[in-house]
């Protein structure tokens, strides 16, 4: 994985550095209330079997209890949205209602669903208006840890709390659901009052920087949670990093365990912790195999900012010893990349605050300064900022295409593809694992290669959402 520079400010709040002594005193009066938060908060299912999702206002403390609520938008009320978990292959039919100011959708993030269905406004459907609905019908494809999101104004929407776990099981599950975790990862911006500061919303600066920083980190909607495992007991931790913009290194040590699966696609063999810190992008999904052992407490450290800052704890209980289990998760079957004859296509990037800004497009025509300001459209793929009228290119079905993604920009991004996985491609031609989101640092190049075997319009865009707003946006065809 890319590793690169984050170019990350100091985590703060209230004007103070966030260390782990002002994290432990803020969020004091939680630890004993939040042991194991449970993420479903309700999912009706209308009689004719239509689960549905209402997006609408919602407020929750951030902070602490002593500090003000902070107006979020939510799905059906909660901080994340409702669970969704289902097993690989079977329909899921969900009925959006939009209860917000504004139009919306969802995308299914990581699942290769027909086109359709992929809930991109602009691309696949028209956005839902307020008091609009929309259905989505489509058949789980692939086990894993998957999640989805508003996918309207990304930036002010997911930044607002729009989104939610989708968890897709093996038709038969290595980990019970006591032993399977998801959590979601997400980074504020909150204000002196702790409330969410929604007046920065849209701020040139963040969308020509490094993207909506925030100064506080939840789990599941939760500061500071405290989760029960059982010595010598595998479970499965399945993080996804909900956040704008912020890339999360986390201490390995602190969480202990074994990688078994990136966004969403198992490996065929675990990997062993390492000394580097565990990167993960937003957008990205990376599920552990963890096994604590008797009087040893984990926790989530996050290590970017130089400060040792634990934003989760798991209380582990029992002398028990115990094992991994005897398998791993089975693989999904994805169609492997021929690299004997691939197609090459280069995506350049360009833009942004401190790097190197070129002719830009948007919409037809040539954008001046006083366009860019007035726009915000900072970033270019190709010399295009945000989506054109003709894909970036057009692929015909089952054809293996090369990407080779040079980043000329002073800032890391995280590039997501919609509908496909791709592996990527070391300078040795050796493949990496499956991903759907890849970590690109300033000044550095990265290929990923991968079948186009999934008709469509498929979206291709930075997941520092703001970078995808202002500009970092294109699309491909599969025809």
């Amino acid at each position: 994985m890319a590793k690169g520079r984050t170019g990350m400010s100091e985590i703060r709040v209230s004007g103070s550095r966030l260390t782990r002594r002002n994290l432990l005193a803020g969020a004091a009066g939680l630890v004993g209330t939040a042991m194991a938060p449970g993420i479903s908060v309700g999912l009706a299912r209308a009689a004719d079997g239509f689960l549905e999702i209402t997006a609408g206002p919602g407020q929750r403390k951030l902070y602490s209890e002593d500090a003000g609520a902070s107006d979020l938008w939510l799905y059906n009320g909660g901080l994340p949205g409702p669970e969704i978990r289902v097993r690989r292959g079977e329909r899921v039919r969900v009925r959006l209602i939009n209860a917000l100011e504004e139009a919306t959708s969802i995308h299914w993030h990581g699942i290769r669903i027909d086109n359709a269905m992929d809930g991109v406004s602009g691309l696949t459907q028209d956005p839902v208006p307020p008091g609009g609905t929309f259905e989505y019908d489509f058949v789980a494809p692939d086990a894993g840890s998957y999640w989805y999101h508003a996918h309207n104004k990304s930036w002010n929407q997911v930044g607002r709390g729009l989104y939610g776990p989708l968890i897709i099981e093996e038709e038969d599950p290595v980990f019970d659901r006591d032993h399977d975790l998801m959590l979601i990862m997400d980074d504020w911006r909150l204000d002196d009052d702790g409330r969410l500061d929604t007046e920065s919303f849209g701020s040139l600066m963040d969308w020509s920087h490094a993207g909506r920083l925030g100064n506080w980190l939840t789990v599941n909607g939760k500061s500071k949670p405290s989760f029960p495992l059982k010595a010598g007991e595998a479970c499965r931790i399945r993080l996804v990093n909900a956040s704008n913009a912020r890339v999360l290194e986390l201490d390995p040590d602190r969480i202990g365990g074994q990688v078994i699966a990136y966004d969403g696609q198992a490996l065929s063999a675990a990997e062993q912790s390492t000394a580097q810190a565990l990167v993960i992008a937003p957008g990205q999904r990376v599920d552990l195999m963890v096994v604590p052992e008797a009087g040893r407490d984990l926790a989530l450290v996050e290590v970017s900012t130089g400060d040792r800052f634990v934003f989760a704890e798991f209380k582990v209980s029992g002398d028990g010893k115990g094992a991994p289990p005897a398998r791993l998760p089975r693989a999904n079957t994805l169609a492997e990349p021929d690299l004997s004859n691939p197609r090459h296509v280069v995506l350049d990037m360009t833009g942004g605050a401190m790097g190197r800004m070129g002719p830009m497009r948007h919409k037809g025509r040539e954008l001046t300064r006083d366009d860019i300001r007035a726009t915000g459209q900072v970033w270019a793929f190709n010399g295009i900022a945000n989506l054109d009228e003709e894909p970036m290119f057009a692929a015909a079905r089952g054809e293996t295409i090369l990407l080779e993604t040079v980043n000329n920009t002073a800032w890391p991004h995280a590039i997501h593809l919609h509908g496909h996985h791709f592996r990527t491609v070391g300078a040795d031609g050796a493949l990496g694992p499956w991903r759907d989101t890849f970590l690109i640092g300033s000044a550095e190049t990265v290929k990923v290669a991968f079948q186009a075997d999934n008709p469509g319009k498929w979206l291709l865009h930075c997941h520092m959402l703001e970078h995808a707003a202002a500009g970092m946006t294109t699309w491909i065809s599969v025809t």
